[in-house]
């Protein structure tokens, strides 16, 4: 199929991005990648009067890395952060999951920050954003605000983005010192949407035992879904720790839905069994770095 009519605008500018986005309000849609806003126009799911394509505007395409975190503009292509070198030394979580959206071509491009905008909670990257307490950088004509992951998700396919608003970046904190984190998925083909996946981080104290432990699930709810396993854990070193603890408690508090690929009962199932994986790698890696002094992800093998 092909999408139905628009009227279509490359903005040399984010001002006049913004000036267009006030225009149009609800009918202006704004492209970056287009890899999911093209498929939904072609299937007729959306159907914007207007098309504003920001690849021309100018200051977008940044991609900065500081002890602090990872800073994306809105052009950047998933595959650049993907294979750069300093965003995984800063984050070697961006680089895990960033592998699991789809494939190398929409990869090419696809963007971090386009990705966020659609709020797909069957996304790895939101769910990412939302573990790392990440943050957007949201402006419209004069007017800027920081949005928190976990705030920006307003539901499925909703952010919370006003019509006349582009986000014009996104931050990645660092992996914090003596942590170690991981991404595990189960879908149905590689590159497929996860029917489950789960982003996990675990901190350790100075004595080496597990001072933190979050995860951060992929369609399991509207949002991606963040729980604090750290209890579950038992304050113990990772290699004494009983991650099959943290799983159940996983499947205790989490409530997927079920669709023509996963029944509620084994989306949990998944949900728990990904728990203990990706939570078992993290403090692996965390205990690793801290005892060579390496950084936080050495030894890791994506």
């Amino acid at each position: 199929m092909k999408p139905p009519p628009f009227t279509y605008h490359s903005p040399s500018s984010v001002e006049e991005t913004l000036d267009v986005l006030a225009e149009t309000g609800t009918d202006g849609k704004v492209l970056a990648g287009g890899q999911s806003l093209i498929p939904l126009m072609n299937m007729r799911l959306a159907a914007p009067a207007h098309l504003i394509d920001i690849n021309g505007a100018g200051g977008l395409d940044v991609l900065r890395t500081s002890d602090d975190g990872v800073r994306v503009g809105a052009t950047v292509r998933q595959a650049r952060v993907e294979r750069d070198a300093e965003v995984f030394r800063v984050q070697p979580l961006l680089r895990w999951a960033t592998g699991f959206v789809a494939h190398p071509v929409v990869r090419n491009r696809g963007t971090v920050v386009g990705s966020l905008a659609h709020a797909d909670p069957a996304g790895e990257l939101p769910a990412v954003l939302a573990l790392l307490d990440g943050t957007i950088e949201v402006v419209s004509r004069g007017a800027r605000r920081t949005v928190t992951g976990r705030d920006f998700f307003a539901g499925p396919l909703e952010s919370s983005l006003e019509p006349d608003e582009l986000a014009v970046s996104a931050f990645f904190p660092a992996l914090p010192d003596r942590a170690g984190a991981s991404f595990a998925e189960v879908a149905r083909r590689h590159g497929d949407f996860a029917v489950c996946g789960a982003a996990g981080l675990v901190e350790l104290d100075d004595d080496l035992r597990v001072a933190a432990a979050r995860v951060a699930y992929v369609s399991v709810g509207p949002n991606p879904v963040v729980l604090d396993l750290t209890e579950a854990c038992g304050h113990r070193s990772p290699g004494a720790t009983d991650w099959t603890r943290a799983a159940d408690a996983a499947r205790g508090r989490l409530d997927p839905g079920a669709d023509i690929h996963a029944s509620a009962e084994y989306r949990r199932h998944l949900a728990g069994v990904l728990t203990a994986r990706v939570l078992g790698e993290a403090g692996a890696r965390a205990h690793g770095a801290a005892a060579s002094g390496d950084g936080a992800h050495s030894g890791a093998l994506r």
